[in-house]
């Protein structure tokens, strides 16, 4: 008998052409690889759940069942729960947007879906998509399977280079390329750590405003800045031209899986309705779990707690990397979020890496899985969900696999 996982070959040519462009996730193959004992894994953005009240949500879950089971526990609308909605303004209040409207606002499966939804609903295949180099792995993902053309885009410490989109976009236009969207985590990228300078925002906007591309902005660690002030997102400086991305996986909980996207007025309804063809409807009982979190828990306080835990940690990496990384080597000094990058020697491929280190014992993910490009000289560490005792050892385990890369590309 044939087996169920393997494609054969009289089945395998109903594929979509666009299946082609379907891949496994590099992130995905690392985390799997972390679960083996005995090893340090870098590699995890995951949020550090032992911080949260447990048993309390346990209780709060509960109460939900045995007196709204009926509810919870039911199909829901498909744009999400008014009072989630107007709670996520709330959210969105202390992130600097101030005038967000509950009806604008689609409940999605984490932020990750609302990516999906916005390459269905604005890309046709051959059309742009301009992202940052490096950016999220499963953005690229969801972008490629529509067929788009992802742009990279060149930045430094402080973000898009301003002159270098605008460069970018005359080449495309001149080029006879159509460009759609840019592709944005201006707080804390993953997974560079960096952080879109202010001074930037603004023309940023203007400049897409003025070619006609829509901003898909993806903030999931704004309210995460490590001194408590959060810089405002592009959408607080513009409402229709910026399609903006929330979600409680790295303020709440990652498994919930609710995001939400703040869709300019004009595309909200096509939008929703191409959210609803997928999901039908976001989770009842986890939406009512996350209104009571935020209804009834001191959910800034917690996050307060995230911030001096995170900051905490990534001064230890930070620290680490001071002390045990071999010279060529350099990284970024995150404000806030989950991730410190790093850049070893133009003609090291950190992929054959990974192997050596997990010899060593320790994990991390490749920079290939973060850019468009075949083979990359950088690496990402994630701190957030990680012991300081562990990020030290894990740092120090890594060192001597880097150093001996390096040796061999730069004999003497």
């Amino acid at each position: 008998m044939t087996s169920p996982h393997i494609e054969s070959s009289a089945l395998s040519d109903l594929f979509s052409a666009r299946a082609a462009n379907i891949k496994q996730s590099a992130v995905r193959d690392v985390f799997e690889i972390s679960m083996q004992p005995g090893l340090i894994s870098l590699a995890g953005g995951n949020p550090y759940l032992q911080s949260l009240p447990l048993e309390r949500l346990a209780q709060s879950a509960a109460q939900i069942i045995a007196t709204e089971g009926l509810e919870a526990l039911q199909y829901g609308g498909g744009q999400g729960t008014l009072e989630l909605r107007e709670q996520i303004c709330q959210v969105m209040a202390a992130e600097g947007i101030h005038n967000a409207d509950p009806e604008n606002v689609v409940i999605t499966a984490g932020s990750q879906s609302a990516q999906d939804v916005a390459a269905k609903v604005f890309c046709d295949p051959g059309d742009v998509v301009l992202v940052e180099d490096p950016t999220y792995v499963g953005a690229l993902n969801a972008f490629e399977a529509y067929q788009v053309e992802v742009v990279p885009m060149r930045g430094d410490a402080e973000g898009i280079l301003p002159e270098a989109l605008q460069s970018q976009l005359e080449q495309l236009r001149l080029a006879g390329k159509r460009v759609k969207l840019l592709y944005t985590i201006p707080n804390f990228n993953n997974p560079s750590g960096v952080m879109l300078a202010e001074s930037r925002r603004q023309q940023i906007i203007d400049i897409c405003k003025k070619e006609h591309i829509l901003i898909l902005e993806d903030n999931p660690y704004g309210l995460l800045k490590f001194d408590g002030h959060p810089v405002a997102p592009l959408r607080a400086r513009d409402s229709e031209n910026v399609l903006y991305l929330g979600s409680f996986s790295k303020i709440f909980a990652p498994g919930l899986r609710i995001g939400w996207a703040l869709v300019p007025a004009e595309l909200k309804q096509r939008f929703y309705l191409a959210s609803e063809a997928v999901t039908l409807c976001p989770p009842s009982l986890n939406q009512m779990l996350v209104s009571t979190y935020i209804r009834e828990y001191d959910w800034m306080a917690q996050i307060q707690r995230y911030r001096e835990l995170y900051f905490e940690r990534c001064e230890t990496m930070l620290e680490a990397l001071e002390e045990h990384m071999p010279p060529g080597v350099h990284w970024t000094r995150p404000a806030g979020g989950f991730f410190v990058w790093l850049t070893l020697p133009e003609d090291v491929d950190s992929y054959p890496l990974l192997q050596q280190g997990i010899a060593e014992g320790v994990v991390f993910v490749p920079g290939a899985a973060f850019t468009t490009a075949e083979r990359s000289n950088s690496l990402r560490l994630a701190f957030s969900a990680v012991s300081s005792e562990n990020i030290r050892e894990g740092v120090r385990r890594l060192a001597p696999v880097l150093a001996k890369a390096i040796a061999e590309v730069q004999p003497g």
